[in-house]
């Protein structure tokens, strides 16, 4: 099964996000039919800051030790491409593609959020990318992540109308990470012309009722990384600190 038919709505894909090879392999161990990095996770458990503040050499680095550890389709976050330009962003993605990755987020937001890009500029981004690859293109917009709940609903026909240049521009999926409310999820996944991820953080809906919403991808974004983090720190915490 490729991984683009592995996103139906109704029977979501589900990433549990991982950060390096030891991680992809805990997770293929526990299941898993598919591995997806997360920015934030890859950026922090290398010492750095999230909003490509890690540099491109060291994200394919770590690319390369998860496809060499583990056979199963892998998608890299990409953040925003580590280029400005539309030429370098898929020549970017040109080498990760290279490195066997079946897939890659590519976010409207200009890290380390500093905006959202305009449409018709994140489209060129996309359109480029396309002619250089065959990757599956998971385009996030990151419009519902930098407003608040309360902004949500008037944001919905924006986030639509991202949707469909990022879907003529030859994206594959829409993410719309930071969305939470039922209603709102069940909107965008009915009118959206690209499968819809959505993040399954603390706030967000159950797995069940995202997939009855019609989610087509569930993606838990930095929380495995911060949860196994607060983990260690709670050993170490109870074995050396209080004598454990």
């Amino acid at each position: 099964m490729s991984f683009a038919s592995l996103h139906q709505p109704g029977k979501p894909l589900i990433l549990f996000n991982i950060w390096d090879a030891g991680s992809a392999r805990a997770v293929e161990g526990a299941g898993a039919v598919a591995l997806a990095t997360g920015s934030a996770s890859v950026a922090g458990a290398n010492g750095y800051a999230d909003g490509q503040q890690m540099p491109f050499g060291e994200l394919l680095a770590v690319a390369a030790r998860i496809r060499a550890a583990s056979d199963l389709p892998l998608t890299v976050d990409f953040e925003a491409g580590y280029a400005d330009h539309p030429e370098d962003v898929a020549r970017n993605a040109l080498r990760l593609h290279g490195l066997g990755v079946a897939g890659i987020n590519l976010e409207d937001g200009i890290p380390p959020e500093s905006g959202i890009r305009p449409a018709v500029e994140m489209a060129g981004l996309i359109v480029a990318i396309r002619r250089a690859t065959d990757l599956f293109i998971n385009a996030r917009t990151d419009l519902f992540l930098q407003n608040p709940p309360a902004a949500h609903a008037g944001l919905m026909d924006q986030a639509l109308e991202r949707a469909r240049l990022y879907a003529d521009a030859g994206a594959s999926g829409f993410f719309a990470p930071g969305l939470v409310d039922p209603g709102l999820i069940g909107a965008l996944c009915k009118a959206s012309p690209l499968p819809v991820n959505i993040m399954k953080s603390p706030a967000a809906p159950a797995i069940a009722e995202l997939a009855a919403l019609g989610v087509a991808r569930i993606s838990f974004g930095p929380f495995p990384w911060r949860e196994a983090m607060a983990a260690l720190a709670a050993s170490y915490r109870d074995q050396v600190l209080n004598g454990g």
